[in-house]
C-alpha cells in the first residue's frame, strides 16, 4: 500500500533493522498522535510520534499542581486518574525482556542536562525507579549491556531511549556521536537488550507515510479508521506539486522527515519572499514536501498578561504498546502563545500543559 521507495528514501529508514526480531513485533513502545479538533466539532489525526514523543511529564507534572489549586474541580468533575502511567510505563519496559529474564532492568537514556527535554528523562526515571544513564555509563561486553555503578557492573535488558537513532551507537551510524555506546546496536541485534523505542521507528511517523495510514488501516486490518487524517498532498506527485505550488499562500507546507515545527511554511501567515523561498525548494526536491490545508484549530481559554484570551491547541495522548496497549486518560496540550498563530510546538514558542484528562464513566 506504500510505495517501496517511500519507505527505502525516508530519512528515518534503518536498513540495520531488516530481519531483526522485536519482541511481541511492538517497534512503537510509546506512541505520541497529535489530534486536533475541526470546525465541525470531529476529531482528526494531525500526525503520529513515534521516535522519541515527548511531552507525558508536562501532563503528569501539571496534574500535581492542578489537583492542588482547584481539588474542588476534581471532586466534582470525576476526573480519571492518570497516577499509574509511570507503572504502565515500567511494566510496557520490562514486558519487552520478560521472555528470558523474569525482572529485567530498565533504565533511561538521555543525552544529558542540555537536552531541552532533561526535566522530563530524569522525571519519569525517578517515577519509575529506574537508573538515569547517559551514554558514558554503559558499557558493552561479549555483546552484553552493562551500567557502570558504584559496586561494579550491572547487566542492562531494557534501555527507554531518549536519545535519536543516529547518536545511539557510533559503530553503527553517527561515528562523531558521544551520547550513545559503541557496541550498544550489535548487543541489540544479537538479542541481549532491547531498545524502546525501536530504531527505524522514524519511517512511521513520516510525513509523507502518514497520508497513506487509512490505506495501511484498511489492508492490514480490514477495517476503516476511526479518526481520519488530514487531506495530505504529496509533492512526489507532479499533478499535486503543480497545485501545491498554485497555492502555497492557502497550505500548510511540511518537510517529510522534520519535526518540532521547523521545514514548515503556513500559507496564509507567510511574505511573498517566504513563499518563492518555499517553490523553489519544493521544485528542487519534491519528495521532501507535503502539504496540507490550513486548519485553523480549536481555541482554550488561556491566561495572558492577567486577562483570559483564546489560544490555538492541539492534544497529543500517549499510546502504550509491549504485551497490550494501553491509552493513557490523560493527554499533553500544547498552546500557541501568540495571538492568531497555529504553531503549538514549544520548539516554536509554543506551552505544554497538562490535559484534565477524561472523566470516569458512570
Amino acid at each position: 500500500m506504500v510505495p517501496r521507495d517511500l519507505v527505502l528514501c525516508a530519512p528515518s529508514y534503518r536498513r540495520e533493522m531488516q530481519n531483526l526480531y522485536v519482541p511481541h513485533g511492538a517497534y512503537a513502545n510509546v506512541c505520541g498522535s497529535d489530534l486536533i479538533r475541526q470546525p465541525d466539532g470531529t476529531f482528526a489525526v494531525l500526525e503520529d510520534n513515534l521516535r522519541v514523543p515527548s511531552g507525558v511529564s508536562y501532563m503528569l507534572a501539571n496534574r500535581e499542581a492542578a489537583k492542588r489549586v482547584f481539588p474542588g474541580v476534581f471532586r466534582g468533575a470525576g476526573v480519571r486518574s492518570i497516577d499509574r502511567y509511570p507503572d504502565l510505563l515500567l511494566s510496557t519496559l520490562k514486558g519487552m525482556a520478560a521472555d528470558w529474564r523474569p525482572n529485567p532492568q530498565v533504565v533511561v537514556l538521555t543525552p544529558g542536562v542540555y537536552n531541552s527535554a532533561y526535566f522530563e528523562h530524569a522525571y519519569l526515571a525517578r517515577l519509575m525507579g529506574a537508573p538515569l544513564v547517559e551514554g558514558r555509563d554503559l558499557v558493552v561486553h561479549d555483546n552484553m549491556v552493562y551500567m557502570r555503578t558504584t559496586t561494579g557492573l550491572r547487566r542492562i535488558d531494557v534501555i527507554y531511549r531518549r536519545v535519536d537513532d543516529d547518536f545511539i551507537d557510533p559503530l553503527t551510524f553517527r561515528r562523531d556521536s558521544g551520547l550513545g555506546s559503541a557496541g550498544l546496536f550489535n548487543a541489540y541485534r544479537a538479542g541481549n537488550v532491547v531498545i524502546c523505542n525501536a530504531p527505524g521507528t522514524g519511517v512511521a511517523d513520516d510525513k509523507a507515510v502518514y497520508a497513506y495510514v487509512p490505506e495501511i488501516i484498511r489492508y492490514y486490518l480490514g477495517e476503516d479508521p476511526i479518526l481520519p487524517n488530514i487531506e495530505t498532498f504529496l509533492c512526489r506527485e507532479p499533478a499535486q506539486l503543480s497545485h501545491v505550488l498554485a497555492n502555497l499562500d492557502k497550505l500548510v507546507v511540511k518537510a517529510v522527515g522534520a519535526s518540532g515545527g521547523y521545514g514548515m511554511l503556513i500559507g496564509p501567515h507567510s511574505t511573498r519572499a517566504e513563499r518563492a523561498e518555499f517553490a523553489d525548494a519544493l521544485k528542487a526536491d519534491p519528495a521532501n514536501y507535503i502539504a496540507q490545508p490550513t486548519i485553523q484549530l480549536s481555541t482554550a481559554p488561556c491566561l495572558i498578561d492577567s486577562a483570559i484570551e483564546p489560544r490555538h491547541v492541539d492534544l497529543r495522548p500517549f499510546i502504550l504498546s509491549g504485551e497490550k496497549i494501553a491509552v493513557t486518560p490523560g493527554a499533553l496540550t500544547r498552546v500557541a502563545l501568540r495571538r492568531g498563530s497555529l504553531v503549538v510546538n514549544s520548539s516554536q514558542g509554543g506551552r505544554l500543559e497538562g490535559h484534565l484528562g477524561h472523566r470516569r464513566r458512570p
